[in-house]
Formats: structure tokens, C-alpha cells, sequence
């Protein structure tokens, strides 16, 4: 599973920032080239939320595996020279369309496989550290092979990455059933999929919790997406700005190399709610026009505070009833990587009427803001639920493969 996710993704990486090259090449047009990157967030929300029924209803391994095949057979498309630039576009769609399908897929797996404790949020933990890794080594990776190769030769090896993901896990993982059983007066998978949107929204721990997912993630991508623009305003060169960019990732990975190593559950758990509460506050230092060593300070500052999803992992996946469990992931997924390309979006935007430094740091004081406000929702959601799985009034219109309770101890819970 570790193995393919990282094949997966610097596929993924490589192939994004070639995909861009390539269409610059073809149209000399500096719109469609960032459109291509553009379309790698749009169609998560969609596939996020009328695909995620696709996590529950099928085996998690064949999903896994036909999601790498899709991915395979488009890149192989875009490599072929009569594939126009519509097509491309088109295709680079689908596969973000199914990213968000994958991703859900493997963390509900993921809790299949390392159990819903402590052993899931470290393992969580480790493919984000992977993600977080992937993304800067894909990116230098990418551009050392458009030296050296054209740009339909370097998305060619992407193919590659995606079809040994596809194997590693179609041998490597065991067969696991589907979680929901569709063979008896099932429903269709766009009720499945709308289905588990609506419950977890209904439900008011759930919701507070996505959203908490979600929110510090809007305003976060604000000097990443502004970064460039930043850096010429302090009259840094191209070398500054790399290291501006590497500074949020590499204080991301650092608090969740130290939260996950030398915190226990418990500790991790007591500091969601601080780092959350305060993760945004190092963006208002913005007002001063901080220069280039203060700007990388700041920008690892707010990526430590990353730190608190270890906690909200723990947290979500409790709450979940593992009927739920595979879609709610899917969504949760789908609706981060939109959050953040609408944040960047608007953060772009709002930096046409006002100065970088002032939109970095008023994102920073709103962000804050609207994130004490969940956290107090939070709040008075978890002592209203408790710790237990939520447990819709009404169950989606499936059959829920059941499994015997080995002793009294697990009958009682399941009963619970």
C-alpha cells in the first residue's frame, strides 16, 4: 500500500507539470498551460461527491486497481502525437475525476488494515509525510527529466509508475468484501454517493469535523498561492522563491515526524484544538513586509500546526460507522483538494485590488477567526455525541454486510 501510494503519486506529480509544458509547447498560450493545472482540483468536487459510492459498494482492491488502470490509459492517450490539446485537457480531467475515488478508497482501507487505533492516525500520518515529500521530489524529479527527455517521453514513464501501482496492489494486498451489499433491492450508486453526503452533513459531530478538515485548509494555500508575487514585491530572485514554497511543506512534515513519534494518543489528541486555534495567527506577521529569512520562518511556523490532523484523524474515524466509512473519506478528500484550489482562486483574486502582503495577512486574521468559531462547534458537538460512531436515524437504502462479534465484549459493542 505505501509502495503504490508513492508510485501513484509522483506519477501523478510528473505527469502534471509535463502535461503543462506539453501544452505550452503546442499553444505558446500561458492561460491553457495554467488551466491544466487548474483542472487537476476542479473535477474532485464531482468525483468526490457522485463517485464516492464507489468506495463502499465494490472491493476496495478492485477499486484501487481500476483506478491505476484509468490513470494508465489516459497518460498513455496523452503520449500518442495526434492527441489534440482538447483532448488532453478532457483527460487530464478524468484523472482528477477519479483521484479523489482512489484516495478515500486507500485511507478506508488503510483502516482496514492497520485497525481504527492509534496504528491508523501514524499510518495516515506516514502517507502524508510521503505526499508532502513526493510533491517537492516529483516537482525536481519533473524538471530534470524535461531536461533531458521531451515532454510526452517524460509523461511515457508515468505510464509506468501507474501500472506498477496497479500491480503492488492487486498482489500485495489481500481480498477484501465491499462494505455495502447492493445485490438485494440495492439502490444506484448516485443515491449511494449523494447518500453519504447527506449523512454526514446531517450529523452535527461529523459536519464540525469535516469542516474542520476543510477550513484552515482554505486560507492556508494564500501565500503559497500568492508566493510569487510576494517575493518580487521583497525583491527576491527565483532561488528565494523555491525556498519560500519549500518552507510550509517542510514544517508540515517536521510536526508530524515529532506529533507522531513522541506524543501518545492522548497528547495528540489535547493539541488539535490549540494548534488549529493559533495555526493561521503567523500569517498576520504579513503586515510588517517580513523579508526573505522571516517569510520562510512564517511559512514553517503555519505548516507545523499541520500537526493537529493527527488528533482529527483519531477523532473522524471513531465517529464513523463503517457502513459510512469509505465514502465519508472520499468526500473528505474531494472537498480538501477544491477548498484549496477555490482558496487559491480567490487569494489570487483579492491580490488584484489589495497588496500581497495584506491579503497573505487578512486571510490570516479571517482564517482565525472562522476556525475558533468551528472549534467552539466542535466542541459542543463532542460532548453532545461522545466518543462513539455516529449512528444515522435513517440508514442509507443498502444492505450492510454484517460479521459475527467474536465474545460477549464485541456483541456488546456492537450492540452500542
Amino acid at each position: 500500500m505505501f509502495l503504490a501510494h508513492l508510485l501513484s503519486l509522483l506519477g501523478v506529480v510528473v505527469s502534471e507539470i509535463s502535461l503543462t509544458v506539453l501544452v505550452y509547447e503546442l499553444t505558446s498560450s500561458p492561460f491553457l498551460s495554467a488551466l491544466t493545472f487548474g483542472l487537476g482540483l476542479l473535477p474532485y468536487l464531482i468525483g468526490g461527491t457522485l463517485l464516492s459510492g464507489i468506495a463502499d459498494r465494490y472491493p476496495a482492491r478492485r477499486v484501487l486497481v481500476v483506478c491505476d488502470l484509468i490513470c494508465a490509459a489516459c497518460v498513455a492517450v496523452m503520449v500518442l502525437p495526434s492527441t489534440p490539446v482538447a483532448a488532453l485537457l478532457v483527460l487530464r480531467c478524468l484523472v482528477a475525476a477519479v483521484a479523489p475515488v482512489f484516495a478515500g478508497t486507500r485511507m478506508a482501507t488503510l483502516a482496514d488494515i492497520l485497525g481504527d487505533g492509534d496504528l491508523y492516525v501514524l499510518g495516515r500520518s506516514l502517507l502524508r509525510i510521503v505526499s508532502q515529500s513526493s510533491i517537492l521530489a516529483g516537482f525536481g524529479v519533473g524538471g530534470v527529466l524535461l531536461v533531458v527527455l521531451s515532454p510526452r517521453q517524460a509523461i511515457t514513464i508515468t505510464v509506468g509508475t501507474f501500472l506498477c501501482s496497479a500491480l503492488l496492489l492487486r498482489f500485495g494486498t489481500k481480498r477484501r468484501p465491499a462494505r455495502i451489499d447492493t445485490k438485494e433491492g440495492g439502490s444506484s450508486l448516485l443515491r449511494d454517493s449523494l447518500d453519504g453526503a447527506r449523512l454526514v452533513f446531517r450529523n452535527r459531530l461529523l459536519r464540525a469535523q469535516i469542516l474542520l478538515f476543510w477550513m484552515p485548509a482554505f486560507f492556508v494555500v494564500t501565500p503559497e498561492a500568492l508566493s510569487t508575487a510576494y517575493a518580487d514585491q521583497i525583491g527576491a530572485g527565483p532561488a528565494a522563491l523555491g525556498l519560500i514554497m519549500c518552507g510550509m511543506p517542510i514544517g508540515h512534515i517536521a510536526a508530524e515526524l515529532y506529533v507522531g513519534s513522541a506524543l501518545s494518543p492522548g497528547a495528540r489528541a489535547r493539541l488539535v484544538f490549540p494548534a488549529v486555534s493559533l495555526g493561521l495567527v503567523p500569517l498576520v506577521a504579513y503586515l510588517t513586509v517580513p523579508g526573505l529569512v522571516w517569510t520562510v520562518v512564517l511559512q514553517i511556523l503555519v505548516g507545523m500546526s499541520g500537526a493537529y490532523i493527527l488528533g482529527l484523524d483519531q477523532w473522524f474515524v471513531d465517529a464513523l460507522p463503517e457502513e459510512l466509512r469509505g465514502r465519508a473519506m472520499t468526500l473528505q478528500s474531494a472537498g480538501l483538494m477544491t477548498i484549496q484550489g477555490l482558496g487559491m482562486t480567490l487569494a489570487g483574486l483579492a491580490a488584484e485590488f489589495a497588496p500581497v502582503h495584506r491579503v497573505v495577512a487578512g486571510a490570516g486574521v479571517v482564517g482565525t477567526l472562522c476556525t475558533l468559531l468551528l472549534v467552539a462547534e466542535l466542541r459542543r458537538a463532542r460532548r453532545e455525541q461522545g466518543a462513539g460512531p455516529v449512528r444515522p436515524r435513517k440508514a442509507a437504502p443498502v444492505r450492510i454486510r454484517k460479521t459475527e462479534p467474536r465474545d460477549k465484549a464485541d456483541q456488546h459493542m456492537t450492540d452500542r
